[in-house]
């Protein structure tokens, strides 16, 4: 049999790992570790924001070892995660159709969509998980001809507690995340190395011969890039594939007010939202901001939050990303937009405060073409080299991505297994 080695056991490498297992020996590699939620009581953390002792982003690595956090040249802060399951684990548990830039070139994601909100469990049935405040919000943005929907869910929440812990990884296993499908690959033979970097990938001619890492050289007839949206192109730089400057990361600045006993950081994140042109709006407890931003110093209970989540234009890499003119417009246009809502809530004009920019969606750096609509694979890639993540998006989605990165990976899983004849 032959032998696939998949670089990254995130939302698109898990995907890509469970599927070719078992038509391939698949061996999957991640640069993280077996992924544990958060352990730390957040109302102790709370205390201690009064202290020195939370000075910038960059302490959140040290408090919790799956993040990752750099700022880009303009001051905004890319975050990422670094475990088995990659930032799945970090994730809102969102899982939405996200597909009309990929549809517009002629790629049709229907089946595999389908397959996975089956596979996954996806329910939109979690009303009774909001808080009064939170309603109202629904509510009012359904009076402003917003068009309010609730956001699809990944996972089981009959049994969800309401703890408001999504995004520091669930502690009671509600939360579907990617670690699921790399152990469904382990159990079907797959072998999963942990803390393993892919430096680069060697040829014997025009075909891939393996990947260099850390741990070793590991040998393969057919290689899967799914490293994530910063992580894949260094990945294929190093190896001597170029990429394109035309890194996106889908902003995210959040507006919040002093609100009296909301508890929205008890509640499970983006329960709902609004789409926009360029951007959407969803309630959102923004935990960066909560501990790191002096403007959020108030107790977390009585802190109201709306998310404004922006479809960026690619342009930049990694260290040189930067917002154009029209992002600015897009989210000077979300701020007016929730200050708005908030004014119909009853707070007053000017009782708002800003959130820290962040961002933690990239991809769009390897993006597929009309050209490769029916065979998946950018011209710039050996015959034998594929890649399974957002990097290969043409635009933006300003929306969750899991869906969609893993409805693209089990496509793509499916031409290599084609391609191999296997």
């Amino acid at each position: 049999m032959k032998t696939a080695v998949v670089i990254g056991a995130g939302a698109g490498g898990a995907t890509a790992a469970k599927e070719l297992q078992g038509k391939f020996n698949v061996t999957l590699l991640d640069a993280g570790a077996a992924f544990r939620p958060f352990a730390f009581d957040l109302s102790i953390l709370e205390k201690l924001r009064s202290t020195r002792l939370f000075l910038s982003e960059k302490m959140i690595g040290a408090l919790y070892p799956v993040y990752r956090t750099e700022r880009t040249r303009d001051g905004m802060v890319l975050v990422s995660g670094r475990a088995v399951g990659g930032t799945t684990g970090l994730t809102c548990g969102n899982a939405v159709r996200v597909d009309d830039g990929l549809a517009k070139i002629g790629i049709n994601l229907a089946r595999e969509f389908s397959e996975l909100e089956s596979e996954i469990g996806v329910t939109t049935d979690h009303r009774h998980l909001w808080k009064k405040t939170t309603n109202d919000l629904f509510e009012i943005c359904k009076d402003e001809g917003l068009g309010p929907f609730g956001v699809p869910k990944a996972g089981d929440y009959k049994n969800c507690r309401n703890c408001g812990h999504c995004t520091l990884g669930c502690p009671f296993g509600v939360k579907w995340d990617a670690s699921a499908f790399v152990r469904e690959a382990r159990d079907a033979g797959a072998r999963v190395v942990q803390r393993c970097v892919a430096k680069k990938i060697t040829f014997e001619g025009r075909l891939a011969a393996g990947v260099v890492t850390n741990r070793g050289f590991f040998a393969a007839d057919v290689v899967v890039v799914a490293a994530g949206g910063l992580g894949t192109p260094p990945i294929l730089e190093n190896s001597g594939i170029p990429t394109e400057q035309r890194l996106f990361v889908d902003p995210v600045l959040c507006v919040a007010a002093a609100y009296e006993n909301a508890c929205q950081n008890t509640e499970i994140p983006m329960p709902f939202a609004v789409q926009m042109d360029g951007f959407i709006i969803a309630p959102y407890f923004d935990y960066l901001s909560f501990f790191f931003n002096p403007k959020w110093r108030k107790p977390g209970k009585d802190i109201l939050s709306l998310m404004i989540k922006l479809a960026d234009e690619p342009a930049g890499s990694l260290r040189h990303k930067t917002l154009t003119a029209r992002d600015r417009r897009r989210l000077d246009e979300g701020v007016r937009r929730c200050r708005r809502i908030f004014q119909k809530l009853g707070v007053e004009a000017g009782g708002t405060f800003l959130g820290t920019l962040n961002a933690g969606h990239p991809g769009g750096m390897l993006p597929l073409t009309e050209r490769e609509a029916e065979t998946l694979h950018h011209g710039r890639l050996p015959r034998n080299v594929y890649v399974a993540d957002s990097s290969l998006l043409p635009a933006s989605l300003g929306n969750p991505p899991m869906l969609t990165i893993m409805a693209l990976a089990r496509k793509i899983a499916r031409v290599v297994i084609d391609n191999a004849g296997a």
